[in-house]
């Protein structure tokens, strides 16, 4: 029976834990994820995923405020277990911490490494326009996502690929992929392999100002800043004061209008780009939830009621 630590915060981590806790070879000794913090409008308490999911499993639960502390480090050290597997945690790891398991710290990376290293891997990919991604099981190293690679599993990206599909495409992936990876690891069949030195990008963190959508741009770049955003932080614009978050578009094919026109024909909402117009498929308005397609046909008060231009900032 293999013996692991679990270390992760948010849902991407969920599946793959789980597919641990289902697997008859495998035990989940203890949970390691971030303390509980507010979060919404009453800022009350909030768990994480992995805690609820490790909680509903029976499983112990630690939230140490950092891995810094030594005596969080001696007490990893001293469990002596076979694996540390790492998905999203949200904390550096100490060289001590990394080296403790027998087998080591495996992670499972939501890119095919090097390319996108860093914290935004699924949003950069869809901004840059690749048209494949996927994930990649890898030893922890002191680096940043640079440990030697174990597997890789890929999946395609095409115009209509947002963060969130993409999300849960890789969290399912990423599970059985790394089980099956610590098993051959454990059976000396997995060979781990450098990462090259060609190709590496950086997935620099995610703002808000790259979310502010610049209409006079080609509709492809557009497309893809807004599918890249969703769900968070969201692109968005101004129909006024106004402010508008756009979170799934498509081409259409209707006479083009000046970049950053707003306007309804018929049953679309559609807006103009530099070379190109876009159909809104799904937005938000201040207040309110997210908007569906026929939502917004019906909707009687919003801008593309009346032809408006949708700029980067209010006026």
């Amino acid at each position: 029976m293999l013996r692991v630590l679990f270390a992760g915060t948010p849902d991407f981590a969920v599946p793959t834990l789980e597919a641990l806790i289902e697997d008859p070879e495998i035990s989940v000794e203890y949970v390691l994820t971030q303390p509980d913090r507010p979060s919404g409008r009453g800022q009350k308490l909030s768990e994480s995923a992995v805690k609820r999911c490790a909680i509903d499993h029976g499983l112990e639960v630690r939230q140490p405020q950092t891995l810094k502390d030594l005596s969080e480090v001696e007490w990893i050290r001293a469990q002596q277990f076979d694996a540390l597997v790492v998905v999203a945690y949200g904390q550096i790891l100490r060289a001590d911490v990394l080296e403790s398991p027998r087998l080591g710290c495996l992670n499972v990376h939501a890119s095919l490494l090097p390319r996108w290293r860093g914290a935004a891997p699924l949003q950069r990919a869809i901004e840059a326009g690749d048209t494949e991604t996927g994930v990649t099981i890898m030893l922890m190293d002191e680096g940043l996502d640079t440990g030697a690679m174990l597997a890789t599993a890929t999946v395609q990206i095409d115009e209509s690929t947002t963060t969130a599909r993409l999300h849960d495409q890789l969290a399912a992936l990423g599970g059985p992929l790394l089980v099956e990876t610590l098993k051959k690891l454990n059976n000396g069949t997995a060979t781990p392999v450098n990462q090259p030195d060609e190709g590496i990008t950086y997935a620099h963190k995610i703002s808000t100002e790259n979310a502010s959508i610049d209409w006079n741009q080609d509709r492809d770049i557009v497309m893809r800043q807004i599918h890249a955003f969703n769900p968070v932080p969201g692109a968005y614009t101004f129909a006024g004061s106004t402010r508008m978050k756009v979170f799934s578009v498509c081409e259409a094919d209707e006479d083009q209008k000046a970049p950053g026109t707003l306007w309804k024909n018929n049953h679309q909402i559609l807006v103009s780009t530099r070379n190109g117009n876009l159909e809104i498929l799904e937005c938000q308005l201040p207040g309110g939830k997210r908007l569906t397609h026929e939502q917004m046909i019906s909707h009687q008060t919003a801008p593309w009621n009346d032809s408006v231009t949708l700029t980067g900032l209010p006026t």
